[in-house]
């Protein structure tokens, strides 16, 4: 959530972010009810100052032993308009405080201007495109021959959209994800949590899924208002929501692993073959907390950390910085690691990487006591340590050989046993 005092301050800046995400919100009407707010504020400041008067008045005129019923009634009257006041603040704060939910994080400068993915600005490459002397497959065609994902059945148990991995592929995918955490671990020391992959509305609203997109959530509609989490984002950064952390603990570096659940509701159309677009998912998350003013400097050690994990796969990627329009709704800066996937053809999304600066600590309450001027915001970061559907896509089809077996990258070795190859049962 942006700063409520920029509506009075600088309602422009409210504005421009809004139009640089490529959002509609009715800022003209935040600004109009913050205005009626702070009038309710002055009013009820200048009544509850009537009211002491009153009160002091009665207090004389009772040690006086003069008639104090009149003032008494003026008391009784001031109060009632108070009351009064409080209710319409109460209605036009929650009013506002809708609106205010819609308005997206502000792009940092630096982020490219576009409407979406066409705008974005490759910054990186690393690695070589792998070459064949045959023609590589997808991923589909080699796992269910290899029989290590089996995409009818997991179909008929939940619908299009859901894996059903088998033998070495249900053991390869477990070593990914242990990769990944062990990686982010020993190497750049994140601290592990385990989540629960179940969260509340408050959880939701505080990391920005929603309002914005609660329609993409599979929701629990029973009294508990639950929902399945999209990403171990969410969890994880509310561990700190209503709390104040110690200036001397940041930035704190955290790492999860947990499935996750989308709905796609926007995807109608995308290609939806194998493991390219699915429902669940594994992923490991990285969340960083840290300091105002220092959350540029992590944003670029975040994206080194996601950097590491894929050059330690040998998985050929490239850095995308995205457009304002192509952006999340929560973020400020945001890069995208794209897997080159030899079988399909094409580069993959397989972690994003954003800065959401205090945008998500205003909407959760995570605050810190800095030394020098006094209890602030927190600045929040997340990356995708990685998501694992399409990982294992480019490690599919990447490491393919002409009999269709599928080499192991080395350093998932260990994880499998010391197996180098899947072959044909």
């Amino acid at each position: 959530m942006l700063d409520q005092r920029l509506l009075k301050d600088n309602p422009e800046y409210v504005r421009e972010a809004c139009r640089l995400k490529r959002v509609k919100v009715d800022v003209d009407r935040a600004v109009e009810l913050d205005a009626r707010r702070r009038a309710v504020l002055r009013e009820k400041e200048a009544l509850r100052g009537e009211r002491n008067r009153v009160s002091r008045e009665i207090a004389v005129l009772k040690r006086e032993g003069k008639d104090s019923a009149p003032a008494q009634e003026e008391m009784k009257g001031v109060g009632a308009k108070i009351a009064d006041l409080e209710t319409g603040e109460r209605a036009v704060a929650a009013e506002l405080d809708r609106i205010m939910l819609a308005v997206p994080n502000h792009p940092e400068p630096g982020v490219p201007e576009g409407d979406d993915e066409t705008a974005n600005v490759v910054v990186a490459e690393w690695g070589e495109k792998p070459a064949f002397a045959f023609t590589p497959r997808p991923h589909w065609e080699i796992a269910e021959e290899l029989g290590i994902l089996d995409l009818k059945r997991g179909v008929k148990i939940a619908g299009q959209g859901f894996i059903l991995y088998k033998g070495l592929g249900a053991r390869l995918e477990r070593a990914l994800y242990n990769f990944f955490l062990d990686f982010h671990i020993s190497r750049h020391g994140y601290i592990e949590w385990f989540p629960p992959f179940l969260v509340n509305r408050a959880s939701m609203v505080g990391t920005g899924q929603i309002p914005k997109l609660e329609e993409d959530m599979y929701h629990c509609d029973k009294d508990d208002d639950l929902f399945l989490i999209p990403t171990a984002e969410v969890p994880i950064t509310n561990i700190h929501r209503d709390e104040i952390l110690a200036d001397a603990d940041l930035t704190l570096n955290y790492c999860a692993y947990s499935a996750c659940f989308r709905r796609e509701a926007g995807a109608a159309g995308k290609d939806t073959r194998g493991l390219l677009r699915v429902h669940q998912f594994n992923k490991v998350e990285l969340v960083k907390f840290t300091r105002a003013g220092e959350s540029g400097i992590e944003h670029e050690k975040l994206r080194q950390d996601v950097e590491d994990t894929l050059q330690a796969l040998g998985l050929p990627y490239r850095v995308v910085n995205l457009s304002s329009g192509d952006m999340s709704f929560a973020a400020a800066k945001c890069y995208d690691f794209e897997i080159w996937s030899a079988g399909v053809g094409k580069h993959l999304e397989a972690s994003s990487c954003s800065n959401f600066t205090d945008f998500q600590a205003r909407r959760a309450n995570i605050r810190y006591r800095d030394r020098e001027k006094g209890i602030r915001f927190a600045h929040t970061l997340n990356a995708s340590g990685v998501a694992l559907p399409r990982t294992m896509v480019a490690l599919i089809e990447n490491n393919q050989r002409e009999d269709g077996s599928v080499a192991i990258p080395e350093a998932l070795r260990p994880y499998m046993g010391g197996l180098e190859v899947l072959t044909k049962p």
